[in-house]
């Protein structure tokens, strides 16, 4: 089997449960299957969403907080928080993981983006899985308004990631399976599309908005990401994060979810 360079993006509902807390067995699998991929000699980066909704229940609120200042002090807990877990979880599993928090100032910045890609290119020669977010201690627009001008979410901070490590792949684990035909939430005959070839007007279309049911960071956001990854020939696919261990049969070209192809779409029929 190729060896790859992999991101794999996590969702704040696959690392939460409805209530807000930590869904650990969902972290706990995660970071088996991300070092077994490791161990099968894949370069493995992780993007894990999800530090307010780790710091909102680690403070017993009983709600996401709505002003900014608070959101950014829940930030800065559950971020906290969040990579002690992880760092808990891939130790058990004999990895070492390292923190890299980010703003839109550190990717479009020539120099900080430069200094970014060669610390990223040192922790994978090194062995480190890096565990990347965005630093929203210090960065507002994007939990403030659901939109920044340069990495909106973490759908698009993981394309930017795989640009900048020079991936082969990208894997966003989110609370879907998908992208249908329909939104499957109004539809229930609606069927997944399992590969795109091209962004069209069309699929743009079937994703809907951010302010759908899809939620913050949606389908929308996905298919944004997916144009990024395509356009410097990465595939990306979108599925469902409930079920970790699919990601090795997505990593062996396997059809789960939807592959937005990139890289291979030269060597499909």
């Amino acid at each position: 089997m190729k060896t790859q360079r992999i991101v794999v993006k996590v969702g704040t509902s696959t690392l939460t449960r409805e209530s807000g807390s930590r869904n650990l067995r969902s972290m706990d699998r995660l970071a088996r299957v991300l070092s077994d991929l490791k161990g099968m000699g894949h370069e493995v980066i992780l993007v894990s969403s999800g530090a307010i909704g780790i710091g909102t229940s680690k403070l017993g609120l009983k709600q996401r907080p709505v002003e900014l200042r608070m959101k950014q002090a829940a930030a800065a807990i559950g971020q906290c928080e969040m990579i002690h877990i992880y760092d808990q979880f891939f130790s058990d599993y004999g990895q070492t993981v390292a923190q890299i928090l980010l703003t839109g100032d550190d990717v479009k910045d020539p120099v900080r983006s430069a200094h970014l890609a060669g610390t990223f290119s040192a922790l994978l020669e090194l062995g480190v899985i890096p565990v990347v977010n965005e630093n929203d201690s210090v960065s507002s627009d994007e939990i403030e308004t659901g939109q920044d001008r340069v990495l909106g979410d973490n759908d698009t901070l993981s394309a930017i990631v795989a640009q900048l490590c020079g991936a082969g792949l990208l894997i966003l684990l989110s609370d879907i399976e998908g992208l249908y035909d329909a939104d499957p939430h109004k539809h229930p005959d609606a069927k997944l599309i399992s590969e795109v070839r091209e962004i069209t007007p069309e699929i743009r279309a079937l994703a809907g908005g951010v302010g759908s049911k899809w939620g913050t960071g949606g389908m929308s956001t996905k298919i944004s990401a997916a144009e990024r990854a395509m356009e410097a020939g990465i595939d990306m696919v979108v599925a469902n994060g409930q079920n970790m261990d699919a990601l090795y049969d997505i990593v062996e070209g396997k059809d789960v979810g939807t592959r937005f192809l990139g890289g291979s779409r030269e060597r499909r029929p």
